[in-house]
């Protein structure tokens, strides 16, 4: 009997290599090279075969110019006795031959036993087919089968999962402006740092005119794909509802409505909206969101909330408020991230909304890019250059001097 330890062993190391490999049309191909090449002469194995699923049938595909004229069945179909078996139990060693009907393998019964695994991933699924020599172990066998099937499982399903959250990454990256307006009299840049894959903060900017835009930040609950796809609905819903003659609560509420109807009820969406005019007057909306502050000279100005957090009541009560942007003024709009962030996990002690005041106040006449990039790298480094455990961002807003 193979010694488990050094079985497992080499199988990581086999597996290790797969894992390189893309699980295109080849993938196959060189996972059984490989297995036979390194369990062939253990376990026996004379020769292996690859179907697919596709309709009613298991279709074989060619994995080797040896098997062009393999004399086996070219399809299965899937409710034949022997596929049922595997499809139900994952792994099936077929002692009798009578349950192989539709195989139509032709091989000595008496010297060879075939085995057989099915392997998925969330769209497709295959079956392995594998003639072994009698004489084998059937611990042994099984114990291989079993592990193959899990290995190749696993890399089927994570290889998926990680393509689908990289398309969610790609669509959420392309929901976050290319650039800032361009507008004239004020510096404007954001950026935002999710903490996984992709994440729940957002922010956007609205230009309409030359002299008059807009800029929003959000931040929805929680963070990884459930708050991307938020995100998204989020992002969309302010595009279409916002315009030159932008009404913000009514927008706002039509947004609430939507994330009500969502199918996580306990989704819900803080957003801070807002408004500039060209000479400095703000109009804005603030739904729960942690407070934006107005640093002019060595004043600083809350923006607090004008209403609750999106997605917890069908109806709620916003309202919009005004403040005025003096020229060398700046404006932070900041997610939790930002503050939250701690130096320690085993201690209490965060960023905080102080330093982070104190910062911008020390650093104001900065440009907006500068400001923004110099408040990441403090806060990372505040927290010893750990990984980001939650999403962050920042935008500023920078109210030139008049000439």
């Amino acid at each position: 009997m193979i010694e488990p330890k050094q079985f497992y062993r080499e199988l990581d190391a086999v597996l290790s290599t797969i894992n390189k490999e893309k699980s295109d049309e080849g993938f196959f191909v060189t996972i059984l090279n490989v297995l036979e090449e390194k369990f062939g002469e253990v376990l026996q194995i004379r020769d292996s075969h690859v179907y697919e699923q596709r309709g009613d049938d298991f279709v074989f595909l060619d994995t080797s110019p040896q098997q062009q004229d393999s004399a086996i069945a070219r399809s299965i179909p899937v409710q034949s006795q022997g596929i049922q078996q595997v499809m139900k139990k994952g792994v099936v060693v077929f002692d009798q031959p009578g349950l192989l009907e539709g195989f139509d393998l032709k091989i000595d019964f008496e010297s060879i036993t075939v085995a057989a695994i099915v392997v998925q991933n969330p769209v497709r699924k295959w079956l392995l087919v594998f003639e072994i020599e009698k004489g084998r172990v059937r611990e042994d066998v099984m114990l291989f089968l079993n592990a193959v099937q899990t290995a190749i499982n696993y890399r089927l399903f994570s290889e998926m999962m990680q393509n689908d959250l990289k398309r969610a990454e790609e669509i959420q990256k392309s929901l976050l402006p290319k650039q800032a307006p361009k507008v004239a009299g004020y510096q404007i840049y954001g950026h935002s740092q999710p903490a996984e894959l992709v994440g729940g903060d957002f922010f956007d900017f609205f230009q309409f005119s030359d002299e008059d835009f807009g800029g929003c930040i959000g931040d929805a609950s929680g963070h990884g794909l459930p708050a991307a796809l938020l995100v998204r609905d989020v992002v969309v819903g302010l595009r279409m509802g916002l315009a030159k003659e932008m009404r913000l609560v009514h927008t706002l509420n039509k947004l609430n409505h939507v994330i009500q109807q969502s199918t996580y009820a306990t989704n819900f969406v803080s957003i801070f909206v807002g408004e500039i005019e060209s000479e400095g007057h703000l109009f804005y909306v603030n739904a729960g969101h942690p407070p934006p502050f107005l640093v002019s000279g060595k004043s600083i100005q809350d923006l607090s909330a004008t209403g609750i957090t999106l997605g917890f009541l069908p109806d709620i009560n916003l309202r919009r408020s005004y403040i005025w942007m003096p020229p060398e003024s700046v404006l932070v709009l900041f997610s939790d991230g930002i503050i939250e962030r701690h130096r320690n996990v085993n201690v209490e002690d965060q960023y905080g909304i102080d330093r982070l005041k104190k910062l911008v106040t020390e650093n104001r006449r900065l440009s907006a890019k500068e400001i923004v990039q110099l408040v990441f790298k403090k806060v990372y480094e505040f927290a010893k250059r750990t990984p980001w455990d939650d999403d962050a961002t920042l935008v500023v807003v920078k109210r030139l001097a008049e000439e």
